[in-house]
């Protein structure tokens, strides 16, 4: 798909990403298709790999994106679109746990700069995890976003995903 030079902004670092009113436009279609699509069934792994194939395939940012599940203290790649996965993330070690932990999105605009970060592929830059939470307010799995861009995420990814995530 060709784009207009309109609709991008040039970042410090060059690479083209979306501009803040095209990335809103197409995070709104992105949320109706998914709720359409969500509404089908009740199962939670479905809804997951719907939004991941969704989200994957539409956003040109994207790299990575999948969701890490918390069962029996350890985070297990779940359903995701993307290059191979690690498998089972080390405990208490890099964004994904640090967004569990905290409860929190988190924005790294360098991984390679995050203190103890988890490298399932070298050529993630920069990433997004936002926490699912559950009725008590804890943690039970994350969305986990890469991109290969540097400072690829903004305040617009953060509030689309966070209320993606809560078509789960």
């Amino acid at each position: 798909m060709l784009h207009s030079p309109k609709q991008f902004d040039l970042k410090k670092n060059g690479k083209k990403l979306l501009n803040k009113d095209i990335l809103q436009r197409r995070y709104q279609r992105i949320y109706h298709q998914l709720e359409q699509l969500v509404s089908k069934t009740d199962n939670q792994i479905a809804h997951m790999a719907s939004i991941v194939a969704v989200l994957h395939f539409k956003m040109p940012h994207y790299f990575w994106t999948g969701f890490y599940i918390l069962q029996g203290g350890e985070l297990t790649v779940g359903p995701y679109q993307g290059p191979i996965a690690c498998q089972v993330l080390e405990k208490k070690r890099g964004v994904c746990w640090a967004g569990v932990e905290s409860k929190k999105t988190i924005i790294v605009p360098d991984v390679h700069k995050f203190p103890g970060h988890i490298t399932c592929d070298s050529r993630s830059n920069s990433e997004i995890v936002v926490p699912l939470l559950n009725e008590e307010g804890q943690a039970w799995a994350v969305l986990d976003v890469d991109s290969r861009q540097l400072n690829a995420f903004s305040e617009v990814d953060k509030n689309w995903l966070e209320k993606i995530v809560k078509l789960v």
